[in-house]
């Protein structure tokens, strides 16, 4: 491994040294070892993988370290937050001299606690563990993780659970919080902070006349496109508090997250989400949200006679947003649907097909693959209102009767996943986990690596589609 301490450059206001507290009886889980591979770990390094995972191993000349931010939490100022079970542990260059963080979470307590353990449980661990995976296979930019260890020790949440640890992958760990906690209680790192933002991150903003600005206008496109990408997938974050978002336009903080099955835009996947704030169809409004607050404290760094210039130039960069997330949307469920994304009529009949999934209750993932594999009796058999699927078809047909419609089914293979992680998946997999079996959560793995691959010696059934309908869904949580 080459070890990259840029963190600790920083003011240490901004964090707190520590070493994390292993748990009592250290057992492994699984190991992504061909992320290993991929962040030059020495096959050494690889044998003792479990003692990084656990704690046990520290990282030579690198500090482990908790990172201070704050917050707007379902919208409301929420103060201090931090690293409250986490630790930044290492941050390493990959074979593509990319720097990466490495985030051991279930680390023990924190200056930054509050009320917490310190810890995670094995059931959430499992969860982010099998879910930033499958994300990455996506296509979707995200952090990943290199293993997870379970143990003897005993944590109390809602019942007595196997306390475990997670050894998490990020390219960055800066949230758009960190800028809220520094202008609050520490204002006066803010220039120093951003410079470094920008030169470890955004390094060609350097060459602009304003950096900041166009620092500003990279985070909030590559933010707008991650998002689009989350909703061309059906992926509901659960939890987008401003500390759950990072300057990288990459995912973090899987909580009540969930894929969505059958298509309802406005399902409430995190059952404390009680006003459907973070609901899949909220998505791209309150990233919109979140980015409005983060470039409110970049005001600051204006000159006072300049103040009043820079407002309108950061909510120009802000404007950025939809434009973006609209046009890498619009391209990408074009390309899910087979059609020519330059059509005047393409996005429109794309539409017409997600209020079909939506009135009859169609599996999102499934009626896309049978959209692909031209299963229109099949597509067709599972609805009601039998006119509109009638009137759809026969659109579609015709925007794509004078089109290259060899490359648009290419593309189509491209943009459509077989598999997804569904809720009960993961769930049958964690059951097993806390009985000791983690073959159900390697097959997953497995299948979940090559998405848009059929797998017919991997693939269950249950695989394939939600829930029955007289079957509850999985009711999750942000207890971890």
């Amino acid at each position: 491994m080459k070890i990259i301490s840029q963190y600790t450059q920083l003011n240490p206001k901004l964090y707190h040294q520590q070493a994390a507290q292993p748990l009592t009886g250290a057992q492994a889980g699984h190991f992504n070892q061909a992320l290993a591979e991929e962040l030059q770990w020495s096959e050494q390094e690889q044998q003792q993988w479990v003692k990084y995972c656990s704690g046990q191993k520290s990282f030579a000349d690198f500090p482990s370290l908790a990172m201070v931010y704050a917050g707007h939490q379902f919208g409301q100022w929420a103060g201090q937050l931090g690293d409250g079970r986490g630790l930044l542990v290492a941050q390493l260059q990959d074979r593509h001299g990319k720097t990466v963080d490495l985030h051991l979470k279930g680390a023990g307590k924190t200056p930054y606690s509050r009320m917490g353990d310190g810890r995670a449980v094995l059931r959430s661990v499992i969860r982010e563990y099998l879910a930033g995976h499958a994300l990455n296979a996506l296509g979707v930019p995200s952090s990943n993780a290199i293993g997870f260890t379970t143990s003897t020790q005993a944590i109390q949440r809602e019942k007595i659970e196997s306390g475990a640890m997670l050894l998490r992958t990020a390219d960055s760990h800066i949230r758009l919080g960190h800028f809220e906690w520094i202008n609050q209680y520490a204002p006066e790192l803010l220039a120093d902070f951003v410079e470094h933002c920008i030169q470890w991150h955004y390094p060609e903003c350097l060459d602009e006349e304003q950096p900041v600005l166009a620092f500003a206008e990279h985070v909030i496109c590559r933010t707008a496109k991650m998002i689009a990408l989350w909703q061309l997938h059906g992926f509901a974050h659960g939890v987008m508090n401003t500390d759950n978002l990072n300057i990288t336009g990459s995912t973090l903080d899987f909580g009540p997250f969930g894929f969505m099955e059958r298509f309802r835009p406005n399902w409430i996947n995190n059952h404390s989400d009680h006003h459907g704030r973070y609901t899949y169809q909220q998505q791209p409004s309150v990233a919109h949200w979140n980015l409005w607050v983060w470039i409110n404290n970049l005001i600051p760094l204006a000159q006072a006679s300049e103040k009043e210039k820079f407002k309108q130039d950061l909510s120009n960069c802000l404007a950025q947003f939809e434009p973006t997330f609209l046009e890498c949307y619009q391209q990408g469920l074009c390309a899910k649907m087979g059609l020519p994304h330059f059509h005047k009529d393409s996005f429109q009949c794309a539409m017409s097909f997600l209020n079909i999934l939506q009135s009859e209750q169609l599996d999102y993932t499934q009626s896309f693959i049978r959209l692909q594999e031209k299963q229109w009796q099949v597509l067709r058999d599972d609805c009601l209102n039998l006119h509109q699927f009638d009137q759809f078809v026969e659109q579609y047909h015709a925007i794509r009767q004078n089109q290259d419609q060899h490359q648009l089914d290419a593309e189509m293979k491209q943009h459509n996943p077989r598999y997804i992680l569904r809720n009960h998946m993961a769930q049958t997999a964690i059951q097993a986990a806390e009985a000791g079996d983690f073959s159900e959560l390697d097959r997953l793995f497995k299948l979940l690596t090559q998405p848009y691959t059929h797998q017919p010696d991997l693939e269950h059934a249950a695989d394939l589609a939600p829930l029955a309908s007289d079957q509850a869904e999985i009711s999750v949580s942000c207890s971890s």
